[in-house]
């Protein structure tokens, strides 16, 4: 596929997911780091909305043969239990994924990890009390490719109790790239709406925990980055408003 008939196919694309952006911000609070952040994370859930760019170019010198562009090739199914080292601006920690927990979860984050999906992808939503959610890609134009490459749910085995890595969703069967790590164990309003658990940080919490907070919720609720935005318009957009952001290096499966 060529880089401008994936510019059509984003601009297409574009209008349908407007709903789905303020869909995804809705249920979330005014929120940020204060001893009010826990009562406000309890109408809060994690989200993802896809989003895609018309305009912004493909960096690195991607084509449309790049394996980024063709999730549905992204279908290998996942080891029974394997690990990823995250390797961040904050220090390391380690993901060990269960498949039986969440079978189709476990799939598609194998794939995306292979894929080099989170290689440079920003923490962009970090609230106390709640959980730190990434998993937007720094190029627009990638974004666009999987913006409803949507795969099913998995019935919820594990609650979602802290330091247990979720798919996020805004709705059923909308899960996508975006993933959310629990801060602490009074999540279970979570379980009850469809967030299943695939794995679990069994190295590095304390890394986790030092991710960046201080820009709290989403727009247009809070005074965090507008995740339509950073979809649309890359990284540019937090480089200049949201630069204290933390960032993922490189996400690998080791051994």
């Amino acid at each position: 596929m060529s880089r401008s008939l994936l510019g059509r196919l984003s601009l297409a694309a574009s209008f349908a997911v407007l709903a789905a952006c303020s869909r995804d911000e809705a249920p979330a609070p005014h929120a940020s780091p204060s001893a009010t952040a826990a009562a406000s994370a309890a109408s809060a859930a994690p989200s993802a909305a896809p989003a895609t760019s018309a305009t912004a170019p493909t960096a690195g010198g991607r084509d449309g043969n790049d394996p980024l562009f063709h999730p549905e090739k992204a279908i290998e199914k996942a080891p029974d239990v394997f690990k990823v080292k995250f390797s961040t601006t904050k220090g390391d920690f380690v993901v060990q994924v269960t498949r039986a927990w969440a079978p189709n979860g476990a799939d598609r984050f194998y794939n995306l990890v292979k894929l080099g999906f989170y290689d440079g992808v920003r923490f962009h939503r970090a609230i106390d009390d709640f959980m730190v959610q990434f998993g937007i890609h720094p190029e627009p134009a990638v974004n666009g490719a999987w913006y409803r490459a949507y795969f099913p749910d998995d019935p919820v085995v594990k609650s979602n109790r802290r330091g247990f890595v979720t798919f996020a969703h805004a709705g059923k069967d909308t899960r996508t790239t975006q993933i959310f790590i629990s801060y602490v164990d009074k999540q279970a309003r979570l379980d009850t709406q469809g967030f299943a658990p695939f794995g679990q940080v069994v190295e590095g919490m304390k890394v986790v925990d030092s991710f960046y907070k201080g820009y709290g919720e989403l727009a247009p609720k809070g005074k965090g980055p507008n995740a339509s935005k950073i979809q649309r318009e890359g990284y540019g957009y937090l480089d200049d408003n949201f630069p204290k952001l933390d960032a993922i290096k490189e996400a690998k499966i080791v051994p």
